[in-house]
């Protein structure tokens, strides 16, 4: 049994005549240990996905299918059960954490509160176990008493990792984790992340816009379009040789190492991803693909693979690689 399985997940805001359609109908599965990455552009489902796996949704969504933590549906608990799950099974990085700490509250006392709140330690034992984190994180014991003001933006994403791993949980969810952070400290927290991951046994998602990124991290990768998985599969094999349209796009849109044409004129994509409220039929990304066929704008693909192709599943009706030329 899979960490996490997600079967058939939709998420609608609003209802009736006004109801927009975020996530449709998207499938994935990540086991305990392993790195799943989560690509698409803004406004593609990501972080609607990432919000809806710990119902952190508002109130206007509306949510079916099943989302399996540990074998256990996340959408049929009750509100105690969710509220322990929230920590102790899973829990989110949130991007931008100057925004996420609380501004008037030393970090110390902010990773102790899951810990006194979930696991209803004492006050010694919660101060052990921040300064535990402290370490694990990289950073100074003595940080502790700091406020989020007074570290640099690599110091307080360590602190939203800390957080994070507070109370163990067997997920994390990283939405967009080092997007505010230079290349260097970027470096530094995928690292620290893969780290952990790796020596606790825990299984991630990782949520962002940059495949280079997600492939270098992540053992599967996954590209949302217009609230659908598009392609998934092996995270090198995605980044390096994607065959949706849509994923070869994104790939393109990156400056790659050692390729000068790349780095002086990165390819792009015209346009913008349909608005939610008002999808074209069909497959949502005909109006912008460069190579789609009149049966495009009529049928919206299924995800379409093998085991013999190591899982790598496409939704789009040119499913060879060849038939689109190279992928640079």
């Amino acid at each position: 049994m899979s960490l996490l399985e997600i079967r058939d997940l939709r998420v609608t805001y609003g209802a009736g005549a006004a109801a927009v359609p975020a996530v449709r109908g998207v499938d994935l599965t990540l086991p305990a240990g392993r790195k799943l990455g989560l690509a698409g552009e803004s406004g593609c489902g990501k972080s609607t996905l990432a919000l809806a796996l710990l119902r952190l949704l508002p109130a206007s969504a509306r949510l079916s299918g099943e989302i399996l933590l540990d074998g256990e549906d996340v959408l049929t608990m009750g509100w105690g059960r969710l509220r322990a799950v929230r920590w102790a099974g899973a829990s989110i990085v949130f991007q931008g954490a100057m925004h996420s700490l609380n501004a008037v509250r030393r970090i110390g006392d902010q990773i102790a509160e899951p810990i006194l709140l979930h696991q209803k330690a004492a006050p010694a034992v919660a101060r052990r176990r921040v300064g535990e984190l402290l370490r694990e994180v990289g950073l100074p014991v003595g940080r502790a008493d700091a406020y989020p003001h007074e570290l640099s933006g690599g110091q307080r994403q360590r602190v939203m990792i800390a957080m994070a791993l507070a109370c163990d949980p067997r997920l994390i969810v990283a939405d967009e984790p080092t997007t505010a952070l230079d290349v260097m400290i970027q470096a530094q927290i995928l690292r620290l992340i893969e780290q952990l991951v790796t020596e606790q046994d825990i299984g991630l998602l990782m949520i962002s816009h940059d495949l280079a990124v997600l492939a270098d991290t992540c053992d599967r990768l996954a590209v949302m379009y217009a609230g659908r998985v598009v392609e998934e599969g092996p995270a090198s094999s995605v980044y390096a040789h994607a065959r949706h349209p849509y994923g070869r796009a994104l790939s393109a849109a990156f400056p790659r190492v050692g390729d000068p044409a790349s780095r002086r004129a990165p390819a792009g994509l015209p346009g913008d991803p349909p608005d939610p409220a008002a999808l074209p039929p069909g497959c949502a990304f005909h109006p912008r693909c460069a190579v789609a066929l009149e049966v495009c704008a009529v049928d919206e693909q299924e995800l379409t693979g093998d085991d013999e192709d190591d899982g790598h599943r496409v939704a789009c009706v040119r499913m060879s690689p060849d038939r689109f030329g190279s992928a640079s």
